[in-house]
């Protein structure tokens, strides 16, 4: 019996208008643990694939009647042959079209304000790997901050705004998902920016972005802020004096782990200082727009991931210690399994490894895991 798919973009899309979702994932139930889809719509049923082989009796009872099914699962076959044996029994099962493959690579992009200057800043939303980029647009011309490596999304839309990328920046090395930095500048004519400290062992020219420097666009400034922690060469950006991108030193749930380079000892104190010192010195009202996110659930009602500075440091756990040997220890004692791949991709956005599409594909699959739990 065939049964109608929806293409994992559609299904973000249906998340982020928080409309009702019922998922079964029919991966295991390790797999459905460590990486899933969230939302405060969403309504999850796990049942692994293998225990409906022969019966899908414990999904019908599991999951709502006359409401639509969403199966999803690692690639997709699994999930179109459990949805044609639900839609067997009546059920209006739908398959999500290459399973949770495909919604790692889903990227939305939404508005998050007018800048001053007639401008405005867009937010891109990925949500399978809870990663964030930013462009800043400014008359003819647009700033690209920390991209992915779907970078024709980006030029779609400086297409669609009649603009030009000039610059694409980088707030640190990443380690948890590709850049698309370099591709895009090159693709563009635009100049890429790394901060030096994290440059060592590149193996391409970039132009060093660093405290105070400021790039600007018809009047709209983006700020260089020296934020170390996360990586030695972590740099934060403030635009339009209004907005601080934080990149994955600050998160709105968490903050950012200092170990992915090996040098969680080494760099916990970088992270206190910039949190508790550089950060807590900046105007309150300065709104977060960070790297990452962990869960949708994060996300406003217009779809950002935002929040004021001041607001954080009142509810924002990591922003409550400021003891420095207590900071220490809840970092080091509450660092999460690293991101899948992490080494193979930092020498990847070094420049030292070129990795297929198929590859980069399986190296950014699962979870960014760059947060302290």
């Amino acid at each position: 019996m065939s049964v109608s798919s929806i293409k994992p973009m559609e299904l973000a899309e249906k998340i982020l208008k928080q409309e009702s979702i019922i998922l079964l994932d029919v991966r295991s139930k390790e797999a459905h643990t460590d990486w899933n889809i969230k939302g405060s719509s969403v309504k999850t049923v796990n049942i692994p694939y293998f225990d409906l082989l022969d019966d899908v009796t414990p999904a019908l009872e599991q999951l709502p009647k006359n409401e639509a099914v969403y199966v999803i699962c690692a690639k997709e076959p699994s999930s179109i042959m459990v949805a044609e044996a639900l839609a067997e029994e009546g059920v209006n099962a739908i398959y999500v079209e290459n399973g949770m493959r495909g919604w790692s690579e889903v990227l939305l992009p939404i508005k998050v304000a007018d800048l001053s200057k007639e401008g405005e800043l867009i937010q891109f939303v990925r949500p399978g790997k809870g990663c964030l980029s930013y462009m800043v647009v400014q008359g003819e011309e647009a700033i690209v901050i920390d991209a992915s490596r779907f970078t024709d999304v980006y030029k779609r839309i400086a297409k669609e705004k009649g603009v030009t990328i000039k610059h694409v920046m980088d707030t640190h090395l990443h380690a948890d998902h590709l850049s698309g930095g370099r591709v895009l500048a090159e693709a563009t004519g635009g100049t890429y920016y790394l901060p030096p400290k994290d440059a060592g062992e590149v193996t391409y020219d970039y132009e060093p972005v660093e405290e105070g420097d400021v790039l600007e666009l018809n009047g709209v400034k983006v700020e260089a802020l020296y934020s170390p922690g996360h990586t030695i060469g972590s740099t934060s950006f403030i635009v339009d004096e209004t907005y601080l991108l934080t990149g994955d030193i600050l998160f709105i749930e968490s903050i950012g782990r200092p170990d992915l380079a090996g040098m969680a000892e080494d760099w916990v104190g970088d992270l206190s200082d910039t949190l508790y010192r550089k950060y807590k010195s900046l105007p309150g009202t300065l709104e977060v727009l960070p790297a990452h996110f962990s869960s949708l659930t994060e996300q406003n009602t217009d779809g950002t991931v935002r929040e004021q500075l001041g607001n954080l440091y009142k509810m924002n756990a990591g922003l409550q210690v400021e003891n420095e040997d207590d900071f220490r220890k809840m970092v080091t004692e509450n660092l999460p399994s690293h991101p899948n791949d992490y080494e193979r991709i930092r020498q990847t956005n070094m420049g030292k490894e070129n990795p297929s599409q198929d590859e980069k594909t399986d190296m950014e699959t699962g979870p960014n895991n760059c947060a302290v739990s």
